[in-house]
């Protein structure tokens, strides 16, 4: 995955044309693309990010976004408000996750945004605000839309309520803390396709669960077990006996309805799932669907032996009419 850009603060050419306006700075990039190039080839991997990109960008010009430039995979585009900036957001991440792209491939994003005074000029921004966003952008992850209290202080009390306040930190080369917020993006596509039809109602009994298959180890990931480590560590929940993987090689995480798997080793993390795709994360995340394996460390082409077997299951009891 290419690096958000960030920026130094510079000043621009006083020759120049400049103007000072309020605007949203958003920054969105491509999750694992490192992990394309490598499964799906050079070429393929090119055509996928060019489709993904290009639905990016079809999201915010119709919210009204600005496109400031394409960096690899990474775009960079600015709003007149911070309202139409996380429903671009929103919109760019439900399109790329039901987005059907060559091959089959799923695709995924992470959005970070900032709100406040910019520097324009030629048709590029500069600024405080364009360093903030990108650093918000950095620390996001795959799926995740995530911004500051500038933004939330700028929303409608309905968008508002789409924003969970969950961490203060501090960015490199800034005194002040910053309030950072997740915006639950998925709500939007629940409530217009899904409320009103009997079968989709949410109700205490519809879950959805994560079984990993170990040797004689068995674990689940469900709604009562979130979160589970593994590797060679025996403070591991699934401990491995395979010298490729570290002592705590990866996590697993139910997160806002999906099986996310953040790799935190040497070696890198290897996927392969039932449609025959292949992909290898490291110090990355990617998002378990149907049914396949996970091998720590080695390559499918080493013939790894020691392999963690997964399956996504999605229970759904319609709710009573």
């Amino acid at each position: 995955m290419a690096n958000p850009l960030t920026r130094s603060p510079i000043s621009p050419n006083p020759g120049m044309s400049q103007s000072i306006e309020k605007l949203a700075v958003l920054f969105a990039d491509i999750s694992g693309s490192t992990a394309l190039y490598e499964s799906r080839g050079d070429e393929v991997a090119r055509r996928l990010i060019a489709q993904c990109i290009a639905v990016m960008l079809h999201e915010a010009h119709a919210h009204r976004g600005e496109l400031i430039k394409t960096i690899g995979d990474e775009i960079m585009c600015t709003f007149g408000s911070a309202e139409d900036a996380l429903l671009a957001a929103c919109a760019m991440q439900n399109a790329v996750e039901k987005g059907r792209f060559e091959g089959g491939c799923p695709m995924h994003i992470r959005v970070g945004f900032h709100y406040g005074d910019v520097i324009r000029e030629e048709g590029d921004v500069f600024g405080d605000t364009v360093n903030v966003a990108a650093r918000v952008a950095a620390i996001t992850r795959a799926s995740q839309i995530m911004t500051t209290q500038a933004v939330v202080d700028a929303l409608t009390p309905e968008s508002r309520e789409k924003t969970r306040q969950i961490m203060r930190t501090e960015f490199k080369g800034k005194q002040e803390q910053f309030d950072i917020s997740l915006v639950v993006w998925e709500l939007d596509d629940m409530m217009s396709t899904r409320i009103g039809t009997p079968a989709f109602r949410k109700t205490p009994d519809n879950f959805d669960e994560l079984l990993l298959r170990y040797r004689d180890q068995i674990l689940k990931v469900n709604k009562e077990r979130r979160s589970v480590v593994l590797g060679r560590g025996d403070t591991c929940d699934l401990v491995a006996m395979n010298n490729f993987a570290s002592r705590q090689h990866m996590r697993i995480e139910l997160r806002f309805g999906k099986f996310v798997v953040i790799d935190q080793s040497t070696n890198g993390t290897y996927l392969r799932f039932d449609d025959g795709q292949v992909a290898r994360i490291a110090r990355e995340e990617i998002i378990l669907h149907g049914i396949g394996s996970i091998s720590m460390g080695q390559s499918y082409t080493d013939n790894p032996a020691d392999l963690v077997e997964f399956s996504v299951t999605a229970h759904r009891v319609p709710a009573a009419s």
